[in-house]
């Protein structure tokens, strides 16, 4: 049986660069490029109607940028995942790419097969981030530091005791497994556990709840 094909589209503002990245990866094992944007505004359209798995976004560009496109996305087509594809580490760029619903940070200069690997753990819900995007990102936090008690929001409310436990330790880095062995529970608890945070915040993945987590004091 053969893998399931990931659908991709390639987002970028300079048409060289686009075409190269979209050339490069259609010819990758299991992956098929199903169209390229010039922008943010054609990537949703884009998005909207061809339904690709994987959407490799760039950051700067012109009529609606990454970030902005990557937000709409997040509302309007929740299934596929976003992966910002770019030259720019910059630290404003990373962090608000992931408050957007971002599921990975990557720079432009990876070899087309790290690329394509890349393009199919975020179909399978893997975050990534380039080692310069996650020391950025790390730093961003730590300098934030967390916020006064008062400004914890009243979703918290919705969280009993042990998912506010789980949620810190999601947040440290832990997996499932080494959650479940701090915790004395079964992996399949700390998994429905994770879910239910998931859903009770509204966030997407494990990253925006490390995110929610530093930013409401949580650690």
């Amino acid at each position: 049986m053969t893998d399931e094909i990931v659908r991709v589209l390639v987002v970028d503002d300079q048409q060289l660069i686009r075409e190269s990245i979209a050339s490069l990866l259609d010819i990758q094992p299991g992956i098929t490029v199903v169209g390229t944007a010039a922008d943010g505004r054609e990537a949703i359209e884009c998005a909207l109607t061809l339904d690709p798995d994987v959407v490799l976004m760039d950051v700067r560009m012109p009529n609606l940028d990454g970030v902005s496109a990557t937000a709409e996305l997040a509302r309007s087509a929740p299934r596929c995942r976003v992966v910002m594809l770019t030259t720019f580490d910059d630290e404003e760029y990373v962090v608000r790419a992931l408050r957007a619903g971002a599921s990975g940070y990557l720079l432009k200069d990876r070899p087309a097969a790290e690329l394509a690997a890349a393009v199919r753990l975020a179909k399978a819900g893997v975050i990534q981030f380039d080692p310069a995007a996650a020391a950025r990102l790390s730093a961003a936090l730590d300098r934030a530091g967390p916020p006064p008690a008062s400004s914890a929001p009243a979703q918290d409310s919705v969280l009993t005791p042990r998912e506010i436990e789980v949620l810190r330790l999601v947040a440290a880095g832990l997996t499932n497994r080494e959650i479940a062995a701090r915790l004395y529970l079964s992996e399949g608890t700390i998994k429905n556990h994770v879910s239910r945070i998931l859903d009770r915040l509204g966030l997407r993945d494990r990253t925006q709840a490390a995110i929610y987590a530093r930013d409401h004091g949580h650690l």
